[in-house]
């Protein structure tokens, strides 16, 4: 945690096409963006990181990559993690994971039983026993969060009570007891819970156990009515979401449980990791690849088209994305490579009104968010409502589109994932044509300093010339450490991003450039282009 990296980037591509002194290829192209009305909506705070239960032994191919990273013994006084969390003010965090089904809380009239953590057993579902969550460490964990100003989900244990069958279904009703007694410890201690969760990966054919549909909708019936009752004794007018199954897609035993839950769920969850098993060797040819991309939208477009249909007035989360699954992969899903999987996904998932997106982790595992800085950018500057947006030249470039976040105009969000192009791009906004300066190539390695106006020639930015604020644009250029997409050091407008010895996360400061000046994207890089003088009515 000695680093925060935030990776973002808007990339555009075309199809004229001119090589630079350096060999490598400049194009030029245009984004096109319909800003007469949105086309999709996410909420105010649609980024989202989980905490899991994982603990040290949790290894994956060889690699431990889990430490002391569980719900059970994170550090929750380290000032880098607190100031991390606080810097997104707020940011969702859902606690789950696999092993959620396997822990049981303890009760204020039970203290007296002994309580205790995870133990490796290869004989036992998911390679655990099951472990206990103290009163105690509950206290520590809220009070961090209220420290913070996290929104927190919590992922509930939706197989206590059942019986796992010989073909691997869990069968009975839920038990809440339980759960009741958590839920009444939380009121009772004035911990604010945004969503309770029910169930981890039960769903559909499951992930080593599975519920039948129908259960599982009586199960999440039964939750309601519980928080109900609870939160209304506690005269408690709002009450949190209730929110399932936290699995992977399956569209008719999607489409059947939403039928059967209306008017008791809040949020409909899924998981992704589209990418497959962490111990493929291919995993950056498939990032890299458009197709692969592309591909990656149909779960979310499936899912909306059953959402739209439904009479349930439920939203579609993603409650947990990993890109690839067992921890993801050292030297991958934890460098500057795997941004560009993450910010597609966002951009992707909220086309088609994904109200929030976990990414998994914040901490923990190989794909730990804490080493990235990507989803503070666009917290911070993609605002709900969403633009339909296209690229038209190569298939290498990225574009989404956003209303700009508590600001006048739009955000771009641009992704580069070729590694020999440069981009000079010309922004079509609903027919009106803002057409950039012919502009010659710059180094597609050669970053630009903060706080400078214009670009010349094969130069970054300086201050020969004034720009009226009434015609700039403010440009976050992400690119890795020396070129190197494998790196786990990100540069910001070619300034490393570290965080001081008082544990203080850096500034994200943009450079501001003439709006008639090219938009111009690197090679393997990621931009976000904040445009507050495009007034759309989408926006108004």
């Amino acid at each position: 945690m000695s680093s925060l990296v935030w990776f973002l980037v808007f990339v555009v591509c075309g199809c004229s096409f001119i090589c630079d002194v350096k060999g490598s290829v400049s194009v030029e192209g245009t984004v096109v963006i319909d800003g007469e009305s949105p086309i999709a909506e996410t909420d105010e705070n649609f980024v989202c990181a989980t905490l899991d239960w994982w603990p040290s032994a949790k290894c994956d191919y060889g690699n431990c990559s889990w430490g002391n990273a569980s719900l059970f013994n994170l550090d929750l006084k380290n000032v880098v993690f607190l100031n991390a969390v606080k810097a997104f003010s707020p940011l969702k965090i859902r606690l789950g994971g696999t092993l959620q089904d396997k822990v049981i809380y303890q009760t204020e009239d039970n203290k007296q039983q002994p309580c205790t953590p995870f133990v490796q057993n290869s004989s036992r579902l998911f390679g655990f026993t099951e472990a206990c969550l103290p009163l105690a460490r509950w206290d520590e964990l809220n009070s961090f969060f209220n420290q913070s100003g996290a929104l927190v989900i919590f992922g509930l244990n939706a197989l206590h009570g059942k019986s796992i069958q010989a073909n691997n279904v869990a069968t009975g009703p839920w038990d809440s007891t339980n759960a009741a007694s958590l839920i009444r410890y939380t009121i009772k201690k004035g911990y604010n819970i945004y969503g309770w969760e029910l169930g981890n990966e039960l769903s559909g054919n499951g992930v080593g156990v599975r519920i039948d549909v129908d259960p599982y909708a009586s199960d999440t019936i039964t939750l309601h009515g519980l928080i109900q009752d609870i939160y209304s004794r506690n005269n408690i007018i709002t009450k949190p979401q209730i929110i399932a199954p936290g699995g992977f897609f399956d569209y008719n035993w999607f489409q059947q449980f939403l039928s059967k839950t209306v008017g008791s769920l809040d949020s409909i969850t899924h998981h992704i990791y589209s990418l497959g098993a962490g111990s493929q060797g291919n995993l950056v040819e498939k990032i890299l690849n458009s197709t692969v991309l592309d591909n990656g939208a149909g779960v979310f477009r499936d899912l909306n088209n059953i959402v739209k249909k439904s009479q349930n007035p439920a939203s579609a989360w993603v409650g947990e994305a990993g890109g690839a699954y067992n921890s993801g992969r050292d030297g991958v899903t934890n460098t500057f490579v795997f941004s560009f999987w993450y910010l597609d996904q966002l951009g992707a998932s909220s086309t088609y009104d994904t109200k929030t997106y976990c990414r998994q982790t914040l901490i923990g595992g190989n794909y730990g968010l804490l080493n990235t800085t990507t989803a503070l950018l666009w917290h911070r500057l993609m605002g709900k409502s969403v633009l339909s947006t296209s690229f038209t030249g190569s298939r290498k470039i990225r574009a989404y589109a956003h209303c700009a976040k508590k600001s006048q105009g739009i955000t771009l969000l641009l992704i580069n994932i070729d590694g020999n192009t440069t981009v000079n791009a010309k922004v079509d906004i609903h027919g009106r044509v803002v057409r950039m300066q012919n502009h010659s190539n710059i180094h597609p390695h050669h970053h630009m300093p903060r706080h400078h106006h214009r670009r010349s020639k094969g130069t970054p930015l300086h201050h020969n010339k004034q720009v009226s604020a009434n015609n700039v644009r403010e440009e976050y250029h992400l690119t890795p450490l020396g070129g190197d997409i494998h790196s786990q050091t990100v540069l910001l407008n070619g300034k490393k991003l570290t965080v001081d010895s008082s544990g203080v996360i850096p500034a994200l400061d943009p450079v501001t450039v003439d709006s008639l000046e090219p938009l111009i994207v690197a090679p393997y890089s990621i931009v976000f282009v904040h445009m507050p003088n495009f007034d759309v009515s989408a926006c108004m």
